[in-house]
């Protein structure tokens, strides 16, 4: 248990929300718009974590079977955000307890945040849409910086705008992104085994701690703290 956290980063894609669903619904419209072979549910599972342009270029070298030029991955990308605002939360779900847990640390006096590689235009929806928004006091997407995750700049803005030390903020998240900017940022994270991790096991990227709950979250940081 740490004693002297004061903010906690969440991912979100399989931390938060189960979203492949969705993601998985708008990868397969979009390659048969292009008309390319379509994808399983549990191909998409596979393939998110490093932001919409890689999930794309993912499904499309799959369909393929070679690797995806730039320029045809430039004209599929509206193709799949076109879909996936479509089919933004028709199937995706809230994880088990995380709106009561997310409920006890801001109560507790936590400052929460969500750093997402999902681009933001799609974050704050999500997030609105399951009614957990107003946790948040600062929500970073994939494109709000000019890098993401596993770059640390997104954990280190979240560091200089609240003013905080390394000691003092926690990353929780589901894939080994979340893990390797934590440990380049300097900060404490913990690992979910419930999540998308490219079939990894997320012990692999030696998270802190793991959790195979959310709810297992206040074994390590307890509301007494603050």
């Amino acid at each position: 248990m740490w004693n002297k956290i004061k903010a906690i980063a969440f991912d979100l894609d399989g931390t938060l929300i189960d979203s492949v669903p969705d993601l998985a619904v708008a990868t397969q419209a979009a390659l048969a718009e292009l008309g390319l072979a379509s994808c399983t549910e549990a191909q998409v599972r596979t393939w998110v974590g490093n932001g919409a342009e890689m999930l794309m270029r993912r499904a499309m070298s799959h369909a393929l079977g070679e690797a995806v030029a730039q320029a045809a991955l430039d004209a599929a990308m509206p193709v799949f955000m076109h879909h996936y605002q479509e089919n933004l939360e028709k199937h995706s779900a809230l994880y088990r307890d995380v709106h009561s847990v997310l409920q006890t640390l801001f109560e507790a006096g936590f400052k929460l945040a969500v750093v997402t590689n999902k681009p933001y235009r799609f974050t704050l929806p999500l997030l609105e849409a399951f009614n957990i928004n107003e946790f948040f006091s600062l929500v970073l997407g994939g494109d709000s910086l000019a890098k993401m995750k596993p770059d640390p700049l997104p954990l280190q803005h979240l560091l200089a705008q609240w003013q905080l030390d390394t000691t003092e903020l926690l990353m929780v998240g589901d894939s080994k992104n979340d893990i390797l900017a934590a440990k380049a940022a300097g900060i404490a994270s913990i690992g979910l085994t419930y999540g998308y991790n490219y079939g990894e096991d997320i012990g692999l990227a030696c998270p802190d701690a793991v959790c195979e709950q959310f709810s297992e979250l206040l074994n390590w940081i307890t509301p007494a703290q603050r």
